[in-house]
């Protein structure tokens, strides 16, 4: 039999398959044109400089910004030597400034810190805190030059604070339990070292070699 070629059955069939075939192609590609034109963000138009995964914000604990402010409450208060006024002549020095309640918790934090744990996972509580101060020491060294002050007198005044409280430690994860000890017992050591100034005192002389 002939006829035209274009007729026949077979290839019909491979045209239906090739135009089926680019079909799926030009509606994903249009589709892909309609999303970038119409989005926004990571994938419309981007102005000013990318910072990558720098631009994603991170959450930060207050504990740290409560570490910070507690540092510079510390350094404000307890970290200097103050520069006092001259002694009473003829009077024994005393010094009149036991540390604060704060100072002393402050100082145990440092050794047994009890901030900063997770909730629902690690805490620990300090609670029914009694404090005793006793003076242990108090004596006043010979005058001297200092640099940056000048004469002075360095007054030693030391603390003993024994601290009597219940800590408790609440554990939530992997087996939650709770721990009270109800008999805690601290002794914390503190110098509330101070200078006292003096009028001229004799110059210092190199020691003979």
């Amino acid at each position: 039999m002939t006829g035209n070629p274009l007729n026949r059955p077979e290839k019909n069939v491979m045209s239906r398959l090739t135009a089926g075939a680019t079909w799926p192609r030009s509606t994903v590609l249009g589709l892909l044109a309609l999303t970038l034109s119409t989005s926004t963000g990571c994938l419309g138009i981007q102005q000013g400089p990318s910072l990558g995964i720098f631009s994603i914000p991170i959450p930060v604990s207050p504990y740290y910004q409560h570490r910070q402010e507690e540092k510079f409450w510390n350094h404000e208060r307890y970290d200097r030597v103050p520069i006092l006024g001259p002694t009473t002549a003829g009077g024994p020095a005393v010094a009149l400034d036991p540390p604060s309640d704060d100072e002393v918790i402050q100082a145990l934090e440092k050794a047994r810190p009890v901030q900063g744990g997770v909730p629902f996972l690690y805490e620990k509580q300090r609670n029914n805190v009694r404090i005793i101060k006793e003076k242990i020491a108090d004596y006043v060294d010979p005058p001297r030059f200092y640099p940056l002050i000048g004469p002075a007198q360095l007054h030693h005044a030391h603390y003993k604070c024994t601290i009597y409280c219940s800590e408790r430690a609440i554990v939530g994860y992997p087996v939650p339990h709770t721990l009270d000890d109800r008999e805690v017992i601290e002794v914390i050591y503190i110098d509330h070292n101070h200078f006292h100034m003096v009028g001229d005192v004799e110059p210092y002389t190199t020691p003979n070699l």
